[in-house]
């Protein structure tokens, strides 16, 4: 028998098996024979019989499966075979299960998903593991749909239309009846809601919820990201009646429930384009030479009560969502730019954290409760950082958010020189305690009055935003810390941060080890160390945006739950989120829970807001990952006005079917594919992270500098290729 002949035989063999383990683990309690099993696994030819009824015998004997009679097989008790996990469609079609308490992923094939779509929570079974082969299964049900809405195209017949998902990893296309397809027009993009998968269909069946326009129309595209996330681009009008009818006005009566800090010296510090105000800080000298600075959050739980549709929309949304041209907010518009929001010279209602602190940052006092503040001045981060420079009164005109140049009062000036000088402190001794400095370059666009991109620009945090980040870590620590150590232990909203993982620790050292970097593996402190090294070394050179990616990968993801580990990045033993109740809702929660316990309630059920805390998770990531999108959308729409201009760039990824670039001057990254690049054939060396030709022996690898220009651009799919012209070495 030729080898061809005998492999394809043994893969007949382990289909069957497959199909025998697949048959009788589907229903545990019931016997089959050798029939009814060829029957369910569609065997029909004798040849294939035979090798069924051998196999029985064999696995039978080999005491897998038992025979409770003759002839008649069921699995063994209780099977350990069947999983529950979550599916992660490749581009190629097939899928990996993730089950949350396996070291390695369950390889499933296209033709065993059995209808499951991307992010879906399936059972799969899980075959044996074949000598030196990786986990492999077949989805025996689908648990829960991730979704069951999608973004695509229509494609128009007669009497129907069959719409086109735009998702990659979406292996089929939805048929819509004539009468569900709602007015869309061919080639328009639409949102196509799943109705059902009848057995015998090719493909679900969908109406047309939605028509969003027409592909790459900016609209069209901002509005396709949202719903490809399921994430919603205006409120109901329910909502909007609800929040639209709150009395939002500063009575007598609530004032006097609260401390009274009005006259205080108060200010926010926020972007000079912001609209909402969540946070100020206020400055007083006390008569022992101390410090009392409060830190004034929003009362956002004033207005916002449980068991309203304010608050239901709040919590589905859990998040307000930043994209390149505007902001889909968490709370109407009511509070968030107007009631909540701390604008200056006008009466508000806070959450505070105040602190009675030395002059080396060592907090002596603290309190927390329900403020009333009125903010003496906005600062743009601009104009904070123009005083902390120079130590002056007057703001020039070309920094200034008024459009004027302007001076502020010398109390003001102290205080910001002042809260600098103890937000260094500060820093600095969460840097010596392990705490990792990420100073990622943030991308960002000026933008015209047609949403088109004029410019690219990094966002880069000065001074001035590190006296504000500092201030609101100050109080989310020690609003966690105040309700965490008490005893007996309490309920409570957490964010925390767990330890990195080894393993991509590791390979994150391979990688930048190229470009002559280490790092430290001897305990959790030289790791820390090592990485801020590294971070700071690359500061300025080619390499950066790549390693600060990698090296946020190689970090775990930080989440909300109600079990405390602390916060391993920021270096805190607790650590919550206070400060930015506007725009994140667990922020709302712990406002809620820590005026409970203040009020000295009993303890609610942590499982209650254990389930929250997930949901806010979730629906955090579905939020970053649409922000991402909308900047490659804006940087793939940049490109597109730049057609003819070569750049210079650097490979920030290599993979079997081509090479990564990221240009340097705009941190745009598109693709140069293999089979586009002349001259020789480039095969993939994953351990050199590096194409190589095989006849001239030339390589590409990661981190080398390229000369690129653009091959071409596609909005809807949110693809860039470009055309690779030289290595910049030659």
């Amino acid at each position: 028998m030729s080898k061809k002949k005998k492999r394809a035989k043994n893969q007949q063999k382990n289909e069957i098996t497959k199909g025998i383990f697949t048959v009788l683990e589907k229903r545990p309690n019931e016997s089959f024979n050798y029939k009814q099993i060829a029957a369910k696994i569609g065997i029909t030819d004798a040849n294939s019989r035979n090798i069924l009824i051998k196999k029985l015998v064999s696995l039978k004997e080999k005491k897998r499966i038992l025979e409770v009679s003759p002839g008649k097989y069921k699995a063994l008790a209780a099977s350990k075979s069947y999983h529950t996990g979550r599916v992660d469609i490749t581009g190629r079609g097939n899928a990996y299960i993730i089950i949350e308490d396996f070291d390695e992923d369950v390889f499933v094939p296209y033709n065993k998903l059995k209808k499951a779509f991307h992010g879906d929570v399936v059972q799969v079974y899980v075959f044996p593991r074949r000598k030196g082969k990786k986990l492999e299964g077949e989805i025996a049900k689908i648990v829960e749909r991730k979704k069951t809405s999608f973004v695509g195209i229509v494609q128009m017949q007669k009497n129907y239309a069959f719409v086109r998902a735009t998702d990659f990893r979406m292996y089929t296309d939805f048929f819509v009846p004539k009468e569900k397809i709602g007015g869309a027009k061919d080639g328009e993009k639409v949102i196509v809601t799943m109705e059902e998968w009848p057995e015998d269909a090719d493909s679900p069946f969908g109406t047309i919820s939605s028509v969003l326009g027409k592909p790459g129309e900016h609209n069209t595209e901002i509005h396709s990201i949202l719903a490809e996330y399921g994430l919603p681009y205006e409120f109901p009008a329910d909502v909007e009646q609800f929040a639209n009818a709150l009395d939002t006005s500063i009575k007598a009566e609530e004032i006097a429930k609260r401390r009274d800090m009005r006259e205080v010296l108060t200010f926010t510090i926020d972007p000079k384009d912001a609209k909402d105000f969540d946070d100020a800080l206020s400055f007083s000298v006390l008569e022992n030479g101390n410090y009392e600075i409060g830190i004034h959050i929003a009362d956002v739980s004033h207005y916002v009560v449980p068991n309203t549709v304010l608050d239901d929309e709040a919590y589905e949304r859990a998040t307000s969502v930043y994209l390149v041209d505007r902001v889909v907010p968490m709370l109407p518009e009511i509070l968030s730019n107007n009631a909540c929001s701390l604008r200056p010279r006008e009466e508000k209602y806070t959450f505070s954290a105040v602190f009675e602190i030395t002059e080396k940052a060592v907090i002596v006092n603290q309190w927390f409760g329900r403020t009333v503040i009125n903010s003496n001045e906005r600062f743009a981060y601009e104009e904070a950082q123009h005083i902390i420079e120079t130590g002056q009164a007057n703001i020039p005109e070309d920094i200034s958010i008024r459009g004027h140049a302007y001076k502020v009062s010398n109390a003001i000036v102290e205080a910001t020189l002042m809260l600098d000088k103890l937000a260094k402190i500060m820093r600095n001794s969460r840097m010596e305690s392990g705490a990792i400095s990420f100073d990622k370059v943030e991308v960002r666009f000026h933008l015209n009055e047609k949403n088109e991109p004029k410019n690219v620009y990094f966002k880069v945090a000065k001074d001035a935003n590190k006296l504000i980040e500092e201030f609101m870590l100050l109080a989310n620590r020690k609003v966690a810390a105040f309700i965490g150590k008490q005893k007996p232990v309490k309920p409570f909203v957490y964010r925390i941060h767990d330890v990195p993982n080894e393993d991509k620790l590791i390979a994150l050292n391979g990688i930048v080890s190229r470009f002559g970097h280490k790092l430290n593996f001897k305990d959790k402190k030289s790791i820390s160390a090592s990485l801020n090294k590294l971070l700071e070394d690359v500061k300025g050179q080619k390499e950066q945006n790549l390693v600060d990616t990698l090296a946020i990968r190689s970090m775990s993801k930080a989440i909300y739950t109600t079990d405390n580990i602390g916060h391993y990045g920021l270096a805190f033993d607790y650590y919550s989120h206070f400060t930015s109740p506007i725009r994140r809702y667990p922020d709302v929660m712990v406002h809620r829970l820590l005026q409970h316990y203040l009020d000295n309630g009993n303890p609610p059920k942590a499982e209650v807001y254990e389930e929250k805390c997930r949901h806010s998770s979730d629906m955090e990531g579905l939020a970053a990952s649409a922000e991402r999108d909308s900047i490659k959308y804006m940087q793939i729409k940049f490109m597109e006005m730049h057609r003819d201009q070569e750049f210079l760039g650097v490979i920030s990824g290599v993979t079997e079917w081509g090479i990564y670039v990221e240009i340097m001057e705009n941190k745009c990254e598109g693709m140069v594919r293999i089979r586009d690049i002349k001259n020789d054939y480039f095969t993939f060396d994953e351990k050199q992270y590096a194409i190589v030709g095989e006849r001239t022996g030339k390589s590409y690898q990661l981190g080398d500098e390229v000369m690129v220009m653009v091959k071409d651009t596609d909005l809807v799919k949110r693809h860039l290729d470009f055309t690779l012209l030289e290595n910049k070495e030659e």
